[in-house]
C-alpha cells in the first residue's frame, strides 16, 4: 500500500488558478466551454495515474517532496471509483483525459477524494469545471454538500477551494466519516503540514 494512499483532495491539484467555467448538470457528459467532462472508462485508469504523477510534481517546489514523489492510487482503487460511477475526467479535443476527479459518499455528502489536472492543461478552469459538474450532479441527486480535506497553506489547495465556494469546517462540525478521514491522514503523517476540512453547500 502506498504510504500516502489515504490522502484526500488537494494532494495533486496542479496550479488551478483560473476562471470559472460552469459545467452542465445533466447528461453523461458535459461541454465546459474548455473541455468535455464525462465518466472515466476502465481502460483509462493508467492515464489517471500519469496525470496524478505530473500534477504532484509542483509540491517539490514548496518543500513537500514526500507528496511530489508519492505514487498515485493503485489501479484497483481507481477501478473501485470507476465501478461506483464516482470518477470523472475532463478530456481534450481527441477525447484524451487531461484531468480527473474521484469522490465517495461520506456523512451524507459527496466527498472529493482526489482532483488532479495535468500541468499542460492548467489555468484553463478545468479543475473548477470538474467541481461544478460534480456539484450539479450531486445536487440533482439531493446531496446537500461537497466536502474535502486539503492543505491549508498550499496556494492551489485551501485558498483555491475557497475561491470555488468551499468554506472551512470547524472540527466540532465534522461527522464521523470526516473524523475518520482526518484520523487516517494523521496516521499517515499528513499532519506534518496544516490541513483543513472544507464544505461547499449545493
Amino acid at each position: 500500500m502506498r504510504k500516502w494512499q489515504e490522502l484526500s483532495a488537494g494532494i495533486a491539484v496542479a496550479l488551478l488558478r483560473s476562471e470559472t467555467v460552469e459545467g452542465s448538470p445533466s447528461g453523461s457528459a458535459s461541454d465546459t466551454g474548455v473541455m468535455r467532462i464525462r465518466a472515466v472508462h476502465i481502460d483509462e485508469l493508467p492515464l489517471l495515474q500519469d496525470i496524478e504523477r505530473a500534477a504532484g510534481r509542483c509540491f517539490a517546489d514548496i518543500g513537500m517532496p514526500e507528496i511530489a514523489d508519492d505514487e498515485p492510487l493503485p489501479l484497483t482503487d481507481l477501478a473501485h471509483y470507476q465501478r461506483a460511477d464516482l470518477a470523472w475526467v475532463a478530456v481534450d479535443e481527441v477525447d484524451r483525459p487531461v484531468a480527473y476527479l474521484i469522490a465517495e459518499h461520506v456523512d451524507g455528502n459527496l466527498h472529493i477524494e482526489q482532483v488532479s489536472v495535468h500541468p499542460d492543461s492548467a489555468r484553463r478552469g478545468i479543475g473548477r469545471s470538474l467541481l461544478d459538474h460534480v456539484g450539479h450532479r450531486a445536487g440533482a441527486d439531493g446531496i446537500p454538500a461537497l466536502t474535502l480535506t486539503t492543505f491549508a497553506d498550499v496556494p492551489w489547495n485551501a485558498p483555491y477551494y475557497a475561491r470555488c465556494g468551499f468554506q472551512f469546517l470547524d472540527d466540532s462540525a465534522l461527522g464521523p466519516g470526516l473524523q475518520d478521514i482526518r484520523r487516517r491522514e494523521a496516521a499517515h503523517g499528513l499532519e506534518r503540514w496544516p490541513r483543513v476540512c472544507m464544505r461547499r453547500r449545493l
